[in-house]
């Protein structure tokens, strides 16, 4: 980790001053209670540490300097104010200001400590002081208590009792701070013992609010895990065992090795230089590594644009890496600490596990330190054991700390010992234990060191908005999803695929392909063609048969095969299914590939798993199974099909409905109707259609089969109808998953459309529901509206991202019709531009696929000519290429309206 760090002039040697002392006095006295000339002192300062930080000065010395700044104003402030009275008083800095790590937009947290006898005169003073700095335009925080006061408030509260324990005396009555302290020392309140298992509590609550992990693509600087918050929590309890330690301290007391500190203390340096680079750009208080400044900072660090390697992204790995390292500091040190307060002087004898290993207090530990050096791949069989022995909680410290010193001898040659393969072997293919088993590997360092492809994976990322965590996080998370399916527990959360997980006969090349899947990203090239050879390199290597090691190899290059049929392709169409299934081949391969490709778009982006894609993948699964069991040199006709859909759907009607009028209605449809829904849906509409008056239009609203909504239109067909439809759905906030649109013989329209919030969770509101219906029917019912105008804005992470428009034409000869595939930024109304720019050519919409990823539009349209006719002439394609990629890429901030008026 120095090392790196090291490259990017980050450093922990101590530093010169920023500002001195003795320059900042002079002009502090120049200035005396002039609020003006106090204004310059302090841009004069600022400006200074802004002018430093950019050249590269250390975090640690930019701190001091921000701090020395403040404490001498507040000082000369508090005595030119208070003039006797600021004797009587003290003036005490608290929090994050106490510990002297002041950045530039930080808030100034201050006590005023007054004696028993009360404030007295001096009342009046501090008010006058207060307003002082508030016409200073210092983001100040105060609490004016007595020593007694501070003991009853921080009883009872551990916020207030840590911000105290960091107290730091800035000018007045010192034995006012000295009785403050003996007031709430750790024989008075708070003992360390209780403390510690407060603060411990207080850390799992607060890794959880950000889902235990610190590498989503907008990560917090100071409380994700791993951030320094984490640092923060050592120091106090630190502090709480040893007052007024420092983390340089934690070496003298032997908590720390001389290694540890130097990279402790250069975590937080990186971090505070990250933080620095916040409250400058944003000219703000600002903790989240936002989108909005991710670019910009990297920029700042010296990194540049390399062919397979954005700048942005070499940025964002090196921080990941950086709280990964810190996050197995922080265990290493909690783990410390228990030992020591939680066990003191502790003579009970350790539980013998085998020759190497043995249990002390629910923690596993080495006989000896020399354990790893030698057998090193005792670095693998410790976890083994942690899967194995339920009733251990994690790894002792000190043999942690033998984990990080010793993990650099999972070289070459233990990786080819026979001793290593069969352990890594078995802690895949235990019944349990394997999620946490893994993440702990990688956590402290052993993963990456054993697979090295894994390991220089660890921390990448990728600068969208669809990768929504590190490629490391994201594999880990994709075999605990496959592993939350073979689990009993888990099983109501996704019964379809537990069901088929159950029969999968080896689990563990299903574990190997989430493994391998995406671990070649980042290197150049297709990564699934490289991600499969390394796979199957390594389970021949590790024993596994030929057969199966081809078939993890198998998934790994095939592992984006059914998303993107799914997703991008009509499966309604027997020719899409036919091509899918011979690409398959058995219902073996095609039960891998469905938990495959469920756990890996569940573990890449929450938002983009809804009940509609679920639906999806179940819908071709068993369409491909139905293919497979006949054979695939025996399809199915589309006739056949349709005709089957029909039965099941009367099967629905039963006697709602004269059967002859359905078949009178079904009649005017062709088979494609029949094949893109599903014998609910069709009884649905039907049944709706019959039973409403025809000369409005009808609306409503029903649900798929995977319990999502469907808005389905009946009226007559308009060209313009697709545009205002979604037009009107944009403007409600609403996301379009799938269009089918269908026209009888005799001009109506047959339209459906799958929906969702625009944050992809459902619609379950009754009145959002009856707000939808009420919005479309009175924009249909209106003959004059030909268009909606959608108004609302590209959100704050859309803007960031500049997707260039691609429109790619294909022809569907089987079903008499043109493929138009279109690439985009995603914004608000994007189908309706289409739509409106579809209605201007001419170009009729059959059906369109609509898939958001991240930032990017990746949305399919089957379109013909006014006549029904696949579209035949270039001229035309390159008009709506032409036209398309200048609309969409036109200004964000364009309403629809504008956007479409921009190229006409």
């Amino acid at each position: 980790m120095e090392s790196e760090l090291a490259s990017f002039g980050i450093g922990i040697e101590d530093e010169p001053d920023v500002i001195s002392s003795r320059k900042l006095d002079k002009r502090l006295v120049d200035a005396g209670a002039d609020v003006a000339a106090l204004r310059d002192v302090l841009s004069w300062g600022r400006e200074l540490v802004s002018t430093n930080f950019y050249a590269g000065v250390s975090a640690h010395a930019l701190v001091r300097a921000n701090t020395r700044l403040i404490d001498q104003t507040l000082a000369h402030l508090w005595a030119l104010t208070l003039g006797e009275a600021a004797e009587t008083l003290g003036l005490v800095a608290v929090g994050g200001y106490g510990r002297s790590e002041l950045l530039p937009h930080s808030d100034i947290d201050l006590l005023v400590l007054y004696p028993d006898s009360g404030l007295g005169a001096a009342e009046g003073l501090l008010e006058q002081f207060l307003t002082a700095l508030w016409d200073l335009r210092l983001n100040v925080g105060h609490s004016v208590r007595s020593a007694k006061e501070c003991r009853e408030q921080a009883d009872g509260d551990i916020t207030i009792m840590t911000n105290l324990m960091e107290a730091r005396l800035i000018a007045g009555d010192a034995d006012l701070h000295r009785a403050m302290q003996q007031q709430t020392a750790p024989n008075t309140i708070w003992p360390t013992q209780k403390f510690f298992t407060a603060k411990q509590k207080e850390q799992v609550a607060r890794h959880a609010k950000f889902d235990d992990s610190g590498y989503k693509l907008e990560p917090n600087v100071k409380e994700s895990p791993g951030g320094l918050r984490d640092i923060h929590t050592i120091l106090w309890v630190a502090k709480r065992q040893f007052p007024g330690a420092t983390l340089t301290d934690l070496k003298r007391h032997g908590l720390l090795t001389a290694q540890e500190c130097a990279e402790l203390v250069a975590g937080q340096d990186f971090l505070w230089r990250v933080r620095f680079a916040l409250h400058l750009i944003a000219d703000r208080h600002e903790d989240r590594l936002l989108f909005d400044y991710q670019v910009r900072i990297a920029e700042l660090f010296g990194f540049v644009d390399q062919s397979h390697n954005r700048a942005v992204e070499q940025f964002m790995q090196l921080y990941y890496r950086q709280i990964k390292a810190l996050s197995c500091l922080n265990d290493l040190m909690l783990q410390m600490f228990e030992e020591s307060i939680l066990h003191p002087d502790d003579a009970s004898e350790p539980t013998r596990i085998n020759r190497r290993f043995q249990a002390r207090h629910g923690y596993i530990e080495v006989i000896d330190a020399g354990v790893f050096r030698r057998q090193p791949q005792a670095l693998l069989e410790i976890f083994l054991l942690l899967q194995k022995r339920t009733e251990l909680r994690g790894v002792r410290a000190q043999t942690l700390r033998l984990i990080r010193r010793d993990r650099k001898l999972l070289n070459d040659r233990v990786r080819g010992d026979i001793r290593a393969k069969s352990l890594f072997m078995e802690i895949m293919r235990q019944p349990g234990g394997l999620t946490r088993a893994l993440r702990r590997m990688n956590r402290y360092g052993v993963l990456g060191r054993y697979i090295p492809a894994f390991g220089n994976a660890i921390g990448r990322m990728q600068y969208d908005l669809f990768h929504t965590l590190t490629v490391d996080e994201h594999t880990l998370f994709v075999v605990r999803n496959m592993r939350r399916l073979a689990m009993p527990q888990f099983r109501e959360e996704h019964p379809f695929f537990s069901e088929i997980m159950d029969r999968v006969p080896k689990p563990e090349l299903l574990y190997l392909a989430g493994l391998f899947h995406d671990i070649a990203k980042g290197r150049g090239g297709d990564h699934s063609e490289l991600g499969a050879e390394d796979a199957v390199t390594f389970c021949l290597d590790h024993g596994l048969p030929q057969w199966d090691s081809e078939l993890v190899a198998w998934l790994v290059r095939n592992h984006l095969l059914m998303s993107i049929t799914a997703q991008r392709k009509d499966i309604t169409d027997p020719t899409v299914i036919r091509e899918f299934a011979a690409a398959v081949q058995d219902r073996m391969h095609l039960d891998y590939l469905l938990l495959m490709t469920a756990c890996d778009i569940r573990a890449t982006n929450p938002a983009l798993w809804n009940s509609w894609r679920e639906t999806l993948l179940k819908d071709l699964y068993l369409a491909t199974c139905r293919l497979l069991s006949r054979g695939l040199a025996n399809p199915l006709q589309r006739d056949v099909l349709a005709r089957e859909s029909q039965d099941a759907a009367m099967q629905h009607i039963g006697k709602a409905a004269d059967h002859a009028e359905v078949e009178t209605l079904w009649a005017r449809l062709g088979d494609d109707y029949f094949l893109r829904h599903s014998d609910e849906e069709i009884a649905h509409h039907t049944l709706a259609i019959l039973s409403h008056d025809s000369g409005s239009p009808l609306v409503t609203l029903g649900e798929t089969s995977g319990g999502g909504v469907t808005v389905f239109i009946y009226m007559k067909d308009q060209d313009h109808l697709f545009a205002v439809t979604t037009g009107v759905l944009a403007q409600l906030g609403l996301t379009v998953l799938d269009a089918r649109l269908e026209t009888t013989q005799d001009g109506y329209a047959f339209d459906s459309y799958a929906i969702c919030e625009g944050d992809a969770t459902p619609i379950d509101d009754a009145h959002r529901k009856e707000e939808i219906v009420e919005a479309l029917t009175s924009v249909l019912s209106n003959p004059d509206i030909s268009s909606v105008n959608v108004t609302r804005r590209v959100s704050r992470q859309l803007r960031h991202f500049r997707t260039p428009t691609q429109v790619y034409f294909s022809n569907d000869a089987d079903r008499a019709r043109t493929i138009m595939e279109l690439v985009t930024g995603d914004r608000p109304g994007l189908l309706s531009i289409v739509g409106r720019v579809f209605r201007k050519r001419g170009i009729l919409l059959v059906a369109a696929k609509i898939g958001t990823i991240g930032e990017r539009a990746e949305d399919v349209f089957f379109i013909t000519d006014r006549h029904h006719q696949p579209i035949q002439d270039p001229a035309v394609f390159n008009e709506l290429r032409r036209v398309l990629t200048r609309v969409l890429q036109s200004e964000e901030h364009l309403s629809t309206d504008e956007a479409v008026a921009y190229i006409e």
